[in-house]
């Protein structure tokens, strides 16, 4: 008689719930995703600034992220804005986040070697499943407007450079070269040829839709709250929403094993399983600019942009559609659009693309999961059967396909190893 396959439910279908599901399907269980909004990719892999940069893998832990966060506290528009209330979770974070600035430089290696090696992954996925995301594989231009800036970057480079990336020094003329619609006062830059673009919502639904087809069952609207571990099995505890009405059934389903891919809602879960998983909402913002107009398409640029003073990043997203990304809030788990942090962005349009009319900006704010030492948890948890792929910070993009690799093959080891 053949052996019985674990059945796994995996929670959360944003990038990184939806790669993981792809991989543990392919290696052929029997896979539940849930998710509790009615389709994938709602949340934080909805209009993200669509980078997939190992060129941008330098983690935050540095005593300069720490005096720009306290000159900045007081802006509103500031890249990153820090509300001063004090809570429990948030000293916790930034304790831990302080704790890890000695491994600054070996998290930035290792994260640029996870990024590298997503790369290859996502767009494997990509051509095996036939998935159309508005991919754009223009390389990722940092620009820089001072001296100091760009000698910072030139540190930068060497560890990304140690992890084998090869970005490359340019001029300002070289930079108007590459991109010439840019427009502004520039020093110099880095250019990363390797790196591409996408539209994260699109990739995450289309390989969404490879799931299915590869059996795995999709519960959407189905909000789990609870799991519990038993010696025989895993009860999943949901609410589920019928479509149509306002009140939810409370529904139980058992597996064998669970994969935690629920994004800031994964600390709650691991602390009901008895593990830590320290993630902290760290807000983002971005707008989408609407290119109606030919005279529009043609002043907007095509090279994916980071502007490294204002933390600013930029995504082509086909003929009539620009995105711009960026800013960083730690501020509870609210998911307001905050007007004096959309406005920075529009401004940043007009300064560097004035021939681009910001007439038709959709703005959006998501939730990225975020750890101290900027480093996703990957690992098997304190009870048989409990596995985590989660707290991917400002990467989920960029890295979910090689972490959803990573917890598949721990998924499937554990047996080999009980």
């Amino acid at each position: 008689m053949p052996l019985r396959k674990d059945r796994v439910a995996v929670v959360g279908a944003g990038i990184t719930g939806v790669t993981t599901a792809y991989k543990l399907a392919k290696s052929g269980l029997p896979v539940t995703l849930f998710d509790k909004h009615p389709y994938p990719a709602m949340e934080t892999s909805f209009a993200n600034g669509g980078q997939l940069s190992a060129s941008n893998a330098e983690v935050w832990n540095s005593w300069s992220t720490i005096l720009k966060g306290i000159k900045w506290m007081l802006t509103p528009g500031a890249p990153l804005l820090i509300n001063p209330r004090p809570t429990w979770h948030k000293i916790s974070w930034m304790a831990e986040f302080l704790a890890a600035i000695p491994k600054y430089r070996s998290n930035t290696e290792a994260t640029a070697r996870l990024a590298i090696e997503a790369r290859r992954h996502l767009k494997q996925m990509a051509a095996d499943e036939d998935i159309s995301f508005d991919c754009e594989t223009r390389g990722i231009l940092h620009f820089y407007k001072s001296k100091s800036g760009f000698e910072q970057a030139a540190r930068v480079t060497q560890i990304l450079g140690q992890a084998g990336l090869e970005r490359r020094p340019i001029t300002a003329d070289e930079i108007r070269t590459i991109e010439p619609t840019l427009k502004g006062d520039l020093y110099g830059g880095f250019y990363t040829e390797s790196d591409f673009t996408g539209d994260i919502h699109k990739f995450t639904n289309g390989l969404a839709a490879a799931c299915e087809r590869l059996g795995v069952r999709q519960m959407f609207g189905c909000d789990v709250f609870d799991v519990e571990v038993s010696a025989s099995e895993i009860r999943v505890e949901f609410n589920e929403l019928r479509a149509g009405e306002e009140r939810a059934d409370r529904r139980v389903e058992s597996f064998d094993k669970i994969v935690i891919c629920g994004g800031v809602n994964s600390r709650r879960l691991a602390a009901n399983l008895g593990d830590r998983i320290n993630v902290y909402p760290v807000k983002g913002y971005s707008i989408t600019v609407n290119l109606a107009e030919q005279q529009d398409q043609a002043a907007a640029p095509w090279v994916s942009l980071l502007d490294d003073d204002a933390k600013i990043v930029t995504s082509r997203l086909g003929e009539t559609r620009f995105r711009v990304a960026g800013t960083a809030e730690l501020n509870g788990a609210g998911r307001d659009i905050r007007d004096a942090r959309i406005e920075p962005l529009v401004a940043w349009c007009r300064r560097h693309f004035p021939s681009m009319s910001t007439r038709q900006c959709v703005p959006w704010a998501g939730l990225r999961p975020m750890m101290p030492d900027m480093m996703p948890r990957v690992r098997a948890g304190r009870r048989p059967g409990v596995f985590y792929n989660t707290g991917h910070g400002h990467l989920g993009w960029t890295l979910s396909a090689v972490t959803a690799e990573i917890v598949s093959e721990l998924v499937l080891n554990s047996d080999e190893s009980s």
